[in-house]
């Protein structure tokens, strides 16, 4: 089954002459797919080029805007995957779209550093990002009722959301299939820029994230139990949101004393990758954390429906130091606090005393099983 990216729309609507359109997002998100759908939705002649492939260096390596007319002939729409893998890409394209009017450019990458230091200071002002995540549920929805989607639950919080993973027939596969990927095309991206030396550190750090994932964590304490400095801890955790893996909020306070406001919660993307680095896969009922699963669930897929809806909200967590606290909460443009608190198991949350007397004006609800389609599909 082929499901219809939200992002496409998107995409098109920005597509412009003599202006680079950035798609972002992990290895096997699903890039490349959505590159060839907007090309067939446009319906213009255009050249595909693959950053992975030695010919397409070969044909941009003659930095020169007689070499790139030769490349596009009267085709006036270039589309390159994995961009990230070609020197100078950045000078490469805005000589091209400063210099071939009408050309429309769409490339994608799967680690945000090096392409954005490739392309960000030579194609200021030419050029627009999105990023694509792992399937969203705000996706799925198409395609399912209620009660499918409500079935599928249990190994969505399990499995996650790699595309792929539908076209598998059974959990086996599955599982199998999220090892492959965290051992080869997810680590590729870190390990080609911090080297190969340092893999079993890298894998121990991401390990340990996993245990920890949705929780506050000391930089400083990881890197004694790793024997590794502060520094370094820092520098993998940057690298680990420039491939996509990891994301944090940050704690929300309006300068009360009570809040905790400089440590951040981290949280994996995709649930399917956190449990393959820690090995399990088992159903709900044999497992821990599945309260932590659904509210890594959560953050991720309300994540994923703001940014395909377009919508721009400030998002962090807020504990005390007496440990009251919310999953998350929202800021709007207008400055209006809306809070939630995710519980797995159906029961009576108040909103924290602490919260309700600082922040009265706020809206509290609660995420459990019955309303949680409304808060991630929209």
């Amino acid at each position: 089954m082929d499901i219809a990216r939200s992002l496409e729309v998107i995409l098109v609507n920005n597509l412009k002459a003599n202006k680079v359109l950035v798609l972002l997002g992990a290895r096997r998100v699903g890039k490349t797919r959505l590159l060839a759908a907007v090309a067939k939705k446009l319906g213009e002649k255009s050249i595909f080029l693959n950053g992975d492939d030695w010919e397409t260096h070969r044909l941009l390596e003659d930095q020169s805007v007689a070499n790139y007319h030769r490349l596009l002939g009267d085709c006036r729409f270039l589309i390159i995957d994995e961009a990230q893998e070609i020197p100078a890409i950045g000078k490469k394209l805005k000589l091209m779209v400063d210099s071939i009017d009408g050309l429309k450019i769409m490339i994608s990458g799967s680690a945000a550093f090096d392409l954005h230091n490739q392309t960000g200071e030579p194609l200021v002002g030419r050029m627009y990002s999105f990023q694509l995540y792992p399937l969203a549920q705000m996706e799925l929805s198409k395609y399912e009722n209620k009660m499918e989607t409500r079935g599928r639950l249990e190994e969505r919080l399990v499995y996650g959301g790699y595309p792929e993973l539908l076209h598998l027939e059974n959990l086996d596969q599955k599982a199998q299939y999220l090892r492959e990927l965290v051992n080869g095309y997810l680590l590729k991206d870190i390990l080609a820029f911090v080297g190969i030396k340092k893999r079993d550190k890298i894998l121990a750090l991401l390990q340990k994230l996993a245990f920890r994932s949705g929780s506050e964590i000391s930089m400083e304490a990881l890197g004694k139990e790793l024997q590794i400095s502060k520094n370094t801890v820092e520098k993998y955790f940057d690298l680990f949101q420039k491939v996509f893996i990891l994301y944090s909020l940050p704690g929300f306070s309006r300068n009360r004393d009570n809040e905790i406001t400089k440590m951040r919660k981290w949280y994996f993307v995709d649930n399917g990758i956190r449990n393959a680095l820690i090995g399990n896969f088992n159903k709900l009922n044999m497992r821990e954390d599945t309260s932590l699963l659904w509210e890594s669930y959560l953050q991720s897929e309300r994540m994923k429906m703001l940014a395909y809806q377009q919508v721009w909200v400030s998002s962090y967590f807020w504990r005390t130091h007496t440990r009251q606290e919310i999953d998350r909460i929202e800021v709007n443009g207008d400055q209006s606090l809306q809070a939630w608190e995710f519980k797995w198991a159906e029961g009576i949350a108040k909103v924290p005393t602490e919260f309700r007397k600082s922040y009265p004006e706020a809206n509290f609800t609660v995420i459990n099983q019955r309303n949680y389609l409304d808060f991630i599909s929209g």
